[in-house]
């Protein structure tokens, strides 16, 4: 599983800069958050030793108790949970604020390591600069300039440096052949559930998600016309007559961690709300990602003749 970093800190201190240096592309997957005007951006991190995962979360305000930005702060808050390691972005121009402090307070109480980016500090004396970041509590700060790069590769370097590169031996059956692993992902409500319990048979009980393994997706053996597959799920909790995907919660790191480990991925979509713009990111994700892609068009039984034809 690839480690997740997540870049947090409040708003303008450089974290799109820095994602965008870290990913090189700006086409980065997003995360359709109803409401909120800065959406998270999901990439993968590129040019390090291995690949992980890297997320911006926009701006973090933690005291906002009303309104878009109390919105957003629980957006932040639910992308620290799923971190391997968080990098807390400050402004080095702007020296150590208030907002800071209370943004550190809270990862103080996070259970993954925290560095301390010092960032725009470039053309000053990074010795004087970052010395009051200190007060923080959170570590020696590290200067960088995500503009210009200076200082990205050795906080990355050393984000990564607990992770061991981890070479995955194919999976064999009985008869030696390898066996294909496929993940079935897809926005809430969009009939995942219904899917793979068609696919696995009407007495099969699934259950995942216990507590300590919310970013794991559960891999469920399947045989079908003799041959041997591994689904890789991620729709959440269910029973056979009683699927509760209404309460679902769509985890995009979730959706790319399955897609990593996939040889084929099974996106589900819901015919009757069409191919939304999250479904697009996803699909495009897959497919830079060098997966075989398979669209699913569920809910098809609810539509007339005429939209099954515009479909």
């Amino acid at each position: 599983m690839l480690p997740t970093l997540v870049l947090v800190g409040r708003p303008n201190v450089g974290k799109s800069t820095l994602f965008n240096r870290l990913t090189k592309s700006r086409d980065a997957l997003v995360a359709d958050l109803p409401g909120l005007t800065r959406d998270r951006h999901y990439g993968r991190g590129i040019g390090a030793s291995q690949p992980y995962l890297v997320v911006d979360t926009g701006g973090f305000e933690p005291n906002t108790d009303s309104g878009i930005l109390k919105a957003m702060a629980v957006q932040t808050l639910l992308a620290i949970d799923e971190a391997d390691v968080i990098i807390f972005i400050v402004d080095g121009r702007q020296g150590a604020t208030p907002q800071d402090m209370e943004i550190a307070n809270r990862l103080r109480r996070c259970k993954c390591p925290v560095l301390l980016a010092v960032n725009k500090t470039e053309g000053m004396n990074k010795a004087v600069v970052s010395a009051e970041f200190h007060e923080l509590g959170l570590g020696d700060p590290l200067s960088i300039s995500s503009a210009h790069g200076e200082g990205v590769k050795d906080i990355i370097d050393l984000a990564l440096e607990s992770f061991d590169v981890v070479e995955e031996e194919p999976e064999l059956d009985q008869t030696g052949e390898r066996v294909p692993k496929v993940a079935i992902v897809g926005r809430p409500n969009v009939g995942k559930s219904t899917l793979v319990n068609a696919l696995l048979g009407e007495e099969r009980v699934i259950a995942f998600d216990e507590p300590g393994t919310t970013r794991d997706s559960i891999s469920i053996d399947l045989e079908k016309n003799g041959k041997h597959y591994t689904l890789i799920d991620t729709a959440g909790v269910r029973k056979r007559g009683r699927v509760l995907e209404a309460i679902e919660k769509f985890s995009v790191i979730k959706t790319i961690q399955s897609i990593e480990e996939a040889n084929v991925v099974i996106l589900v979509v819901d015919a009757q709300e069409g191919i939304t713009e999250q479904d697009a990111h996803v699909a495009a994700y897959i497919l830079e990602a060098g997966r075989a892609l398979v669209v699913a068009i569920n809910k098809w039984d609810g539509l007339k003749e005429e939209e099954r034809d515009w479909v």
